[in-house]
Protein backbone atom coordinates (compact mmCIF):
# COMPACT_ATOMS: atom_id res chain seq x y z
CA UNK A 1 0.00 0.00 0.00
CA UNK A 2 3.16 2.56 0.81
CA UNK A 3 4.25 1.74 -2.78
CA UNK A 4 1.41 3.51 -3.86
CA UNK A 5 1.93 6.56 -1.96
CA UNK A 6 3.50 9.34 -4.12
CA UNK A 7 7.29 9.96 -2.83
CA UNK A 8 9.64 11.94 -4.32
CA UNK A 9 13.39 11.72 -2.68
CA UNK A 10 15.92 14.73 -3.17
CA UNK A 11 19.49 13.41 -1.73
CA UNK A 12 22.33 15.59 -1.94
CA UNK A 13 25.59 16.84 0.14
CA UNK A 14 25.32 19.60 2.65
CA UNK A 15 24.49 23.10 1.04
CA UNK A 16 23.78 21.66 -3.04
CA UNK A 17 19.71 22.98 -1.77
CA UNK A 18 18.26 20.52 -1.37
CA UNK A 19 16.51 21.82 1.38
CA UNK A 20 14.82 24.52 0.44
CA UNK A 21 13.90 23.05 -2.67
CA UNK A 22 12.50 20.27 -0.79
CA UNK A 23 10.11 22.71 1.30
CA UNK A 24 9.32 24.32 -2.06
CA UNK A 25 8.47 21.04 -3.49
CA UNK A 26 6.28 20.07 -0.98
CA UNK A 27 4.19 23.47 -0.74
CA UNK A 28 3.58 23.59 -4.37
CA UNK A 29 2.22 19.61 -4.40
CA UNK A 30 0.87 19.56 -0.88
CA UNK A 31 2.54 17.14 0.48
CA UNK A 32 4.59 16.27 3.54
CA UNK A 33 8.47 16.53 4.41
CA UNK A 34 10.72 14.82 5.88
CA UNK A 35 13.96 16.50 6.67
CA UNK A 36 16.09 13.44 7.56
CA UNK A 37 19.17 15.67 8.31
CA UNK A 38 16.53 16.93 11.38
CA UNK A 39 16.06 13.58 12.60
CA UNK A 40 20.52 13.18 12.88
CA UNK A 41 20.78 16.32 14.20
CA UNK A 42 18.14 16.34 17.06
CA UNK A 43 20.00 12.68 17.83
CA UNK A 44 23.48 14.63 17.94
CA UNK A 45 22.09 17.69 20.61
CA UNK A 46 19.84 14.78 22.75
CA UNK A 47 23.22 13.11 23.39
CA UNK A 48 25.21 16.33 24.08
CA UNK A 49 22.54 16.84 26.19
CA UNK A 50 22.37 13.29 28.13
CA UNK A 51 26.43 13.14 28.12
CA UNK A 52 26.40 10.43 25.94
CA UNK A 53 29.37 10.12 23.43
CA UNK A 54 29.17 10.30 19.68
CA UNK A 55 30.80 6.84 19.65
CA UNK A 56 28.92 5.40 22.22
CA UNK A 57 26.78 3.29 19.57
CA UNK A 58 24.64 1.11 22.05
CA UNK A 59 23.83 4.51 24.45
CA UNK A 60 22.92 6.46 21.23
CA UNK A 61 21.01 3.28 19.94
CA UNK A 62 19.09 3.42 23.20
CA UNK A 63 18.03 6.98 22.52
CA UNK A 64 17.24 7.28 18.59
CA UNK A 65 14.59 4.53 19.94
CA UNK A 66 12.84 6.93 22.55
CA UNK A 67 13.92 10.35 20.94
CA UNK A 68 11.02 12.58 21.64
CA UNK A 69 10.69 15.33 18.96
CA UNK A 70 7.75 16.57 17.38
CA UNK A 71 7.41 18.97 14.16
CA UNK A 72 5.22 21.61 14.02
CA UNK A 73 4.70 24.03 10.32
CA UNK A 74 3.68 27.47 10.49
CA UNK A 75 0.39 27.64 7.82
CA UNK A 76 1.27 31.26 7.37
CA UNK A 77 5.26 31.14 6.17
CA UNK A 78 5.12 27.85 5.87
CA UNK A 79 8.44 27.35 8.34
CA UNK A 80 9.13 24.93 10.78
CA UNK A 81 9.41 24.56 14.38
CA UNK A 82 11.25 21.72 15.99
CA UNK A 83 11.03 20.11 19.23
CA UNK A 84 13.11 18.11 21.37
CA UNK A 85 12.09 16.91 24.99
CA UNK A 86 9.65 19.72 24.40
CA UNK A 87 12.11 22.41 23.65
CA UNK A 88 12.35 24.64 20.60
CA UNK A 89 15.83 23.59 19.20
CA UNK A 90 14.72 25.28 15.48
CA UNK A 91 17.99 27.55 15.53
CA UNK A 92 20.16 25.09 17.53
CA UNK A 93 20.23 22.24 15.23
CA UNK A 94 20.97 24.60 12.05
CA UNK A 95 24.84 25.48 13.57
CA UNK A 96 27.67 23.90 11.66
CA UNK A 97 29.11 22.10 15.18
CA UNK A 98 25.47 20.53 14.90
CA UNK A 99 26.35 19.62 11.65
CA UNK A 100 29.24 18.29 11.69
CA UNK A 101 27.96 16.13 15.17
CA UNK A 102 25.38 14.91 13.41
CA UNK A 103 27.60 13.82 10.41
CA UNK A 104 29.76 11.52 13.24
CA UNK A 105 26.79 9.79 14.34
CA UNK A 106 25.13 9.28 11.27
CA UNK A 107 28.25 6.68 10.25
CA UNK A 108 26.87 4.28 12.86
CA UNK A 109 25.19 1.18 11.50
CA UNK A 110 22.89 0.78 14.31
CA UNK A 111 22.07 4.42 14.87
CA UNK A 112 21.20 4.45 11.19
CA UNK A 113 18.73 1.24 11.68
CA UNK A 114 16.80 2.90 14.27
CA UNK A 115 16.40 5.56 12.95
CA UNK A 116 15.14 4.21 10.10
CA UNK A 117 11.68 3.41 11.00
CA UNK A 118 11.09 6.67 12.32
CA UNK A 119 12.00 8.32 9.19
CA UNK A 120 9.33 5.86 7.04
CA UNK A 121 7.02 6.84 9.23
CA UNK A 122 6.51 9.93 7.98
CA UNK A 123 5.17 8.20 4.55
CA UNK A 124 1.78 9.04 4.13
CA UNK A 125 -0.84 10.65 1.55
CA UNK A 126 -1.40 12.84 -0.12
CA UNK A 127 2.30 12.33 -0.86
CA UNK A 128 5.92 13.31 0.74
CA UNK A 129 9.16 14.68 -0.31
CA UNK A 130 11.91 13.47 1.50
CA UNK A 131 15.18 15.30 1.73
CA UNK A 132 18.47 13.66 2.99
CA UNK A 133 21.59 11.81 1.98
CA UNK A 134 20.23 8.24 1.45
CA UNK A 135 16.30 9.00 0.85
CA UNK A 136 16.27 7.13 -2.79
CA UNK A 137 19.42 4.70 -1.76
CA UNK A 138 18.45 3.16 1.76
CA UNK A 139 15.03 4.81 3.14
CA UNK A 140 12.95 4.70 -0.08
CA UNK A 141 14.76 3.02 -2.41
CA UNK A 142 10.99 2.63 -4.38
CA UNK A 143 10.17 6.51 -4.36
CA UNK A 144 8.65 7.37 -7.49
CA UNK A 145 10.96 9.85 -8.38
CA UNK A 146 14.35 10.17 -7.13
CA UNK A 147 17.08 13.63 -7.38
CA UNK A 148 20.26 14.06 -6.41
CA UNK A 149 21.55 17.90 -6.00
CA UNK A 150 25.01 18.61 -6.02
CA UNK A 151 26.53 21.78 -6.91
CA UNK A 152 30.83 22.42 -5.47
CA UNK A 153 32.13 22.70 -2.85
CA UNK A 154 32.90 26.54 -2.61
CA UNK A 155 29.45 27.24 -3.94
CA UNK A 156 28.01 25.11 -0.98
CA UNK A 157 29.94 26.90 1.42
CA UNK A 158 29.39 30.66 -0.25
CA UNK A 159 25.76 29.53 0.32
CA UNK A 160 26.03 28.08 3.94
CA UNK A 161 28.13 31.41 5.01
CA UNK A 162 25.16 33.93 3.75
CA UNK A 163 22.58 31.79 5.68
CA UNK A 164 25.01 31.75 8.79
CA UNK A 165 25.64 35.36 9.05
CA UNK A 166 22.14 36.61 7.96
CA UNK A 167 21.52 34.21 11.48
CA UNK A 168 23.80 36.61 13.23
CA UNK A 169 26.76 33.73 13.62
CA UNK A 170 30.83 34.63 12.97
CA UNK A 171 31.82 32.48 10.27
CA UNK A 172 34.81 32.35 7.73
CA UNK A 173 34.66 31.20 3.97
CA UNK A 174 37.68 28.96 4.07
CA UNK A 175 36.86 27.27 7.30
CA UNK A 176 33.43 26.23 5.73
CA UNK A 177 34.81 25.19 2.73
CA UNK A 178 37.36 23.25 4.71
CA UNK A 179 34.39 21.65 6.72
CA UNK A 180 31.96 20.93 3.88
CA UNK A 181 35.09 19.35 2.16
CA UNK A 182 35.91 16.94 5.56
CA UNK A 183 32.32 16.49 5.64
CA UNK A 184 31.89 15.51 1.82
CA UNK A 185 34.89 12.83 2.85
CA UNK A 186 33.01 11.32 5.82
CA UNK A 187 29.51 10.70 4.27
CA UNK A 188 31.09 9.39 0.90
CA UNK A 189 33.25 6.88 2.40
CA UNK A 190 31.42 5.62 4.84
CA UNK A 191 30.92 1.88 5.35
CA UNK A 192 27.14 2.16 5.36
CA UNK A 193 24.63 4.15 3.45
CA UNK A 194 27.56 6.12 1.60
CA UNK A 195 26.23 9.78 0.13
CA UNK A 196 26.23 8.74 -3.99
CA UNK A 197 23.25 8.96 -6.17
CA UNK A 198 20.78 6.46 -6.28
CA UNK A 199 21.09 4.26 -9.87
CA UNK A 200 17.77 5.47 -10.54
CA UNK A 201 18.31 8.72 -9.88
CA UNK A 202 17.91 12.39 -11.67
CA UNK A 203 21.46 14.26 -10.93
CA UNK A 204 20.72 17.90 -10.98
CA UNK A 205 24.47 19.93 -10.49
CA UNK A 206 23.79 23.35 -9.19
CA UNK A 207 26.38 25.45 -8.74
CA UNK A 208 25.48 27.77 -11.24
CA UNK A 209 21.47 27.81 -10.71
CA UNK A 210 19.49 29.90 -9.17
CA UNK A 211 16.50 27.86 -6.66
CA UNK A 212 14.04 28.84 -9.10
CA UNK A 213 16.04 27.10 -12.04
CA UNK A 214 16.41 23.95 -9.98
CA UNK A 215 12.76 23.46 -8.79
CA UNK A 216 11.70 24.38 -12.59
CA UNK A 217 14.16 21.25 -13.53
CA UNK A 218 12.39 19.23 -10.92
CA UNK A 219 8.42 19.97 -11.73
CA UNK A 220 9.83 19.40 -15.10
CA UNK A 221 11.02 15.81 -14.64
CA UNK A 222 8.50 15.02 -12.01
CA UNK A 223 5.37 16.30 -14.57
CA UNK A 224 6.44 12.88 -16.93
CA UNK A 225 5.44 10.91 -14.28
CA UNK A 226 1.71 9.48 -13.87
CA UNK A 227 1.59 9.20 -10.15
CA UNK A 228 1.72 13.15 -10.21
CA UNK A 229 -0.59 14.13 -12.82
CA UNK A 230 -3.13 15.43 -10.42
CA UNK A 231 -0.90 17.26 -8.45
CA UNK A 232 0.60 19.43 -11.03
Amino acid sequence: MEKQIPLITIDGPSGSGKGTIAILLAKKLGFHLLDSGAIYRLLSVAALKHHIAFDDEKALVDLALKLEVSFLVNEKDNKQTIFLEGDNVTNEIRTEMVGNNASKVAILPKVRQALLARQRSFLATPGLIADGRDMGTVVFPHASVKFFLTASAEQRAKRRYLQLKESGENVKLNSLIDEIKARDERDTNRSVAPLKPASDAIVIDSTTLSIEQVLDKIMAEVSKHTAFKSTN
